[in-house]
């Protein structure tokens, strides 16, 4: 890699850079405005109009129809896990859930752990796009159905499911829910309150906000068992002093990427496209995942009879950044769960390499 050459970033699912702004805007609650949003002073205050603040605009970024709605977590697995275990100790009578067989290992390890436990858990295939069995996904709801899982974009395709959809035959049956949207927050437009999704999960690092901070959407009226419990922070809902400057970053990320969404989505989906054609004319390689209804951001690549993970190693070496798939499953030398489900064939699936794109480039790295 050259000196004079900035490094080329392409795994911006596993996380994204900070945006400057937004370390700009958290920085003073670090030091002067460092007071907590529970005390009743001039500093806790400061504290409180900042968590206020960034309620609304994450509330404007989701098209939801309260800002109360909004329940900030610590990122989008703790919120995962609050909405599927709340739903299960809330829904009277109903002691089912009903996700898929491509969800992040934030839902999934969760419905295993349940499983083991006598709970119930329907697991609905995809095909081989990663196309969720939308008959089977239907057939799965019934009266003992708490509630249904389902990502809003697959992580490592980018394949995006029908969740309104999925949402309102959900209702029908009379469970809550809850839509993992870490992936799609930032990608693509939401409009919550037009919706019946009852509980969406976010993470603030996937649309360059800080780590370590993220928010679970809770529309109004829907009953909710808090998963930590303690102070009376976020209404109840969530005990524990709020990490205010984590907070102002990701109301200042959705800010951004309310203005930025379109520009932002045609420009990166149009360098996708390039970079697939670039690479598809030079090898035995094929997409994987739904070509025609996915992130623009995001292309998953396998290459007929190599190894993934020479690859990636060889761009690493090369000053390039890309990944096999979910970042948490990094070390892992099984192959991804996604692939599996989607039946892609041994041959194809060990060589899949995930290119996950941002339009903004990262600056040059000092020496």
């Amino acid at each position: 890699m050259s000196e004079n050459r900035a490094p080329i970033y392409l795994d911006n699912n596993a996380t994204t850079r900070t945006d400057p702004s937004v370390v700009q805007t958290m920085l003073p609650f670090f030091t002067e405005q460092f007071g907590n949003a529970s005390s009743a002073h001039a500093f806790g205050n400061e504290a409180a109009i900042a968590v206020r603040q960034a309620r609304r605009s994450l509330s404007g970024l989701l098209g939801s129809a309260y800002d109360h709605e909004i329940v900030f977590t610590s990122g989008g697995t703790e919120a995962n896990n609050a909405a599927i275990l709340s739903a299960l100790a809330t829904q009277e009578g109903r002691d089912e859930v009903v996700t898929t067989s491509v969800e992040h290992s934030a839902v999934l390890a969760l419905t295993e752990q349940l499983a083991a436990r006598g709970v119930k858990t329907r697991i609905i295939a995809v095909d081989a796009c990663g196309r969720l069995d939308i008959e089977a996904f239907r057939c799965a709801l019934g009266p003992r159905t708490a509630i249904a899982s389902v990502m809003w974009a697959n992580n490592e395709t980018g394949t995006i499911f029908p969740v309104k959809c999925l949402a309102g035959w959900t209702r029908e049956a009379g469970a809550l829910f809850h839509t993992d949207a870490v992936q799609a927050i930032g990608k693509v437009r939401l409009n919550l309150k037009d919706s019946t999704i009852d509980m969406l999960s976010l993470s603030a690092h996937k649309l360059h906000g800080p780590k370590g901070v993220g928010a679970l959407y809770l529309r109004k009226g829907t009953k909710f068992q808090p998963l930590i419990c303690g102070g009376s922070q976020e209404r109840g809902r969530r005990a524990g002093t709020e990490n205010i400057p984590g907070i102002v970053g990701l109301g200042k990320a959705a800010e951004l990427a309310a203005e930025r969404l379109e520009p932002e989505r045609i420009r990166i989906g149009a360098l996708r496209d390039r970079l697939e054609q670039g690479i598809l004319r030079n090898g035995e390689c094929v997409v994987l995942g739904d070509i025609r209804n996915r992130l623009a951001n995001t292309t998953n690549i396998a290459f007929d009879h190599l190894e993934g993970e020479a690859i990636a190693h060889r761009l690493n070496r090369a000053g390039i950044a890309v990944s096999l798939g979910s970042a948490c499953r990094s070390g892992s030398m099984q192959p991804s769960h996604v692939l599996r489900a989607m039946q892609v064939p041994a041959w194809r699936m060990h060589g899949a390499v995930r290119f996950s794109l941002f339009a903004r480039n990262l600056p040059r790295r000092s020496r």
